[in-house]
């Protein structure tokens, strides 16, 4: 009798035990994959065309989380494998989709018209958005963004390359720059931060 109130007593111990430990894991703060901006700064924002020829304002998106990445059509390596991991992260997020925003802006805007970037963002996904402008417009948003962008005579026949900024900018749904992703960031990640964000606002 003594020994089976002892294993109950032992078996009731270790039940707490586990209690106590999935609670402190589950009421741990949250912590960012990707650089954190602390304390948040209020996003620049701007207003330029989108690849369906619309305007695109960023003070428009509040309430979206929204990711903004900088590159252009022809780029070789870092815009398609970027424009890729957006498409997965979209495919993952299901119907919290809805509640984000990705803006591909332009660092070419010689050769990245509205046609061309609607054709080629649509070997990606409908649910980004590829923007331009006139230069001034956006020299001002590269500014705003820290960005940096060169042009790289190569000699092909394809023409010039642009080296440029390769980050993610990611913008809270207060319209704060919260956290920026270096280039080949996982992208499970980011995603995780995406979730995370979506549902710290619900």
């Amino acid at each position: 009798m003594k020994s089976r109130m002892l294993y109950l007593g032992v078996g009731i111990l270790i039940g707490l035990g586990l209690l106590l430990v999935g609670w402190q894991i589950s009421n741990q703060p949250y912590e960012f994959k990707g650089s954190l901006i602390e304390p948040p700064i209020p996003a620049a924002d701007f207003e330029l065309t989108d690849h369906t020829g619309e305007t695109f304002r960023l003070s428009d998106q509040d309430g979206n989380v929204v990711l903004i990445f900088f590159g252009y059509t022809n780029c070789p390596d870092v815009c398609p494998i970027t424009l890729s991991e957006y498409k997965q992260i979209i495919e993952s997020l299901g119907e919290q989709a809805g509640q984000v925003r990705f803006a591909f802006i332009t660092v070419d805007p010689e050769r990245d018209d509205v046609v061309r970037l609607n054709t080629y963002l649509g070997f990606y996904h409908p649910a980004i958005s590829g923007l331009t402008g006139d230069i001034a417009a956006l020299e001002s948003v590269y500014q705003d963004y820290g960005v940096y962008r060169a042009k790289q005579e190569v000699g092909s026949a394809s023409g010039y390359l642009v080296d440029h900024t390769a980050r993610t900018y990611l913008i809270d749904q207060e319209g704060n720059w919260r956290l920026t992703y270096p280039f080949e960031m996982d992208w499970e990640d980011m995603l995780a931060d995406i979730e995370y964000l979506v549902g710290e606002a619900l």
